[in-house]
């Protein structure tokens, strides 16, 4: 997938315009028939592949998330939806709203990095729904995100929020980083989300939910990649796969549930996804002054971009 976005802030720092474009293949072609494996299509009589298709708004499927929740003027969002790639696609967990959310919520950090604005104060100035506010109020607070004091270089702080699908969940994710300008290496200190997800059936469950969603997302984030020339795969197989280990994880993860007694579930699987990513990627920018827009995010890419600063 690939975004492009271009937003403007006018004298008082509000948003003027905001464009968002995202190419994107389907994320629908999971193998769930004989045709959708590869075995399936050497037989001498072959199943036929799935086609894909673009998944309808406002769930989507690459288009997921491209529509910012922020209350924006001027807001133009267009999915370049791309039917054919050369090589299989399937589905990434929370499937566009991933790299969606990343690209918008790292661009709203880059727009109150120039206009000297707190990036809380910038999200909250554009944001009407009262719930999203509470979730970003909550996550801020719990952070202690106002008293945040940088310890020098290479320490940082970030954060994001998305209401997934905006439809489902809230949730916002303050991060505090340390990155190891020899090696690159980045070291999550600690994770603060917040959540809204209307009644709560099990608050045990929620919170194991978005643990796991911060987990997963910023292995994806700086680690996960499957490689190819323009022939062959040139990644050999799982075992090989990067993701992140034991000693990875971030050293505290927080999760604080805003209770909704008697709204609408609205479920928790995949609303961390975006944010957490977005929100590393923010507080690596914060402490390195770099801003990295590809994933993933390598330890390599890192140390490249930083060695000299």
């Amino acid at each position: 997938m690939v975004t492009e976005l271009e937003a403007a802030l006018d004298a008082d720092n509000r948003i003027a315009s905001w464009k968002h474009d995202v190419w994107s293949n389907p994320h629908n072609n999971r193998p769930v028939g004989a045709g959708g494996v590869l075995i399936g299509n050497e037989i001498s009589t072959p199943f036929a592949k799935p086609q894909g298709k673009p998944i309808p708004m406002p769930e989507g499927d690459g288009s997921r998330n491209s529509n910012p929740l922020y209350a924006l003027p001027n807001m133009n969002v267009n999915y370049h939806f791309i039917e054919d790639m050369p090589i299989r696609v399937s589905a990434l967990r929370s499937l566009g709203a991933h790299l969606n959310v990343f690209s918008i919520e790292s661009m709203f950090d880059e727009l109150a990095l120039a206009g000297g604005v707190d990036p809380l104060d910038l999200r909250l100035n554009h944001m009407a729904d009262e719930r999203a506010r509470a979730v970003m109020i909550t996550a801020s607070k719990a952070f202690g995100w106002r008293s945040r004091v940088k310890r020098g270089p290479f320490h940082g702080f970030g954060m994001a929020f998305a209401r997934y699908k905006n439809l489902g969940a809230y949730c916002a994710v303050c991060v505090e980083i340390v990155v190891d300008q020899n090696t690159g290496l980045i070291t999550v200190e600690h994770v603060q989300a917040a959540a809204d997800c209307g009644e709560i059936a099990s608050p045990d469950g929620v919170r194991n939910q978005i643990e796991g969603a911060v987990i997963q997302s910023m292995s994806c984030c700086t680690r996960e990649e499957a490689t190819n020339d323009a022939m062959l795969r040139t990644s050999f197989d799982w075992s090989a796969y990067p993701i992140f280990r034991f000693g990875d994880v971030p050293k505290v993860i927080d999760v604080v549930i805003v209770e909704q007694p008697g709204q609408a579930f609205l479920g928790v699987a995949e609303c961390g996804q975006g944010p957490a990513s977005a929100a590393l990627a923010n507080a690596l920018a914060d402490a390195t002054g770099v801003r990295f827009r590809n994933m993933p995010i390598t330890p390599k890419v890192v140390r490249k971009a930083i060695v000299t600063l």
